[in-house]
């Protein structure tokens, strides 16, 4: 039986190279909040996360998931059952891509030009939650090539995404890795408050 992560994953990349050589499928579902909030095209807010700039961009993304949402999802059905912890990671994975939303939503909404596709909110609302759950796993950075703890290498990234929101200058949405970031510790503190307390007690001892 599929987990619930690989269709997510079968279903993006499926869609993502379908849009990549179809401009007019691109164009119906990447994220615009004018079209949204102006002409009520409320699908874009779902569907701008199974559509991806680029292959590096798909790659990416499909990457940070593949390793890190088995993981989750694999938790949640261990702890609350099959059919619960897979509606679990539903309401994660994609709670992640409507939160992570909202900064552009609330800046962008009179500006046409805006537009913006991927699944990262979402990534990163999953792999915030396996931070959360698991924050003192090695994990390794790109610029830094030695395994540093998962709950140190949360700090750096949002550092950095906090940083280059504020510069600016980039056509990719940091704040919206940010948001996405926040929802996966505040969703699963939603579903056991006691898994905040555990990460706390997990980095100190």
């Amino acid at each position: 039986m599929l987990s619930v992560n690989i269709v997510i994953i079968a279903v993006t990349v499926l869609i993502s190279f379908s849009a990549f050589n179809n401009e007019e499928l691109q164009s119906k579902l990447y994220f615009s909040p004018y079209l949204v909030t102006k002409r009520g095209e409320w699908w874009r807010i779902i569907g701008h996360a199974f559509v991806h700039a680029d292959y590096l961009h798909l790659f990416f993304n499909m990457y940070v998931l593949y390793n890190f949402g088995g993981y989750i999802e694999d938790f949640l059905v261990g702890v609350y059952g099959r059919l619960l912890g897979e509606l679990y990671y539903i309401g994660l994975y994609f709670g992640g891509i409507l939160f992570a939303t909202l900064p552009a939503l609330r800046k962008h909404s009179d500006n046409p030009m805006y537009r913006s596709v991927g699944a990262s909110g979402a990534v990163s609302a999953v792999l915030f939650a396996f931070i959360l759950l698991y924050p003192k796993v090695p994990l390794m950075l790109l610029f830094i090539p030695i395994p540093i703890p998962a709950y140190i290498f949360g700090a750096l990234y949002l550092a950095f995404e906090s940083y280059s929101n504020k510069k600016g200058r980039t056509n990719i949405a940091h704040d919206a890795h940010i948001a996405g970031a926040i929802f996966g510790i505040v969703y699963f503190m939603g579903i056991d408050f006691h898994y905040l307390t555990g990460f706390f007690q997990k980095i100190m001892f």
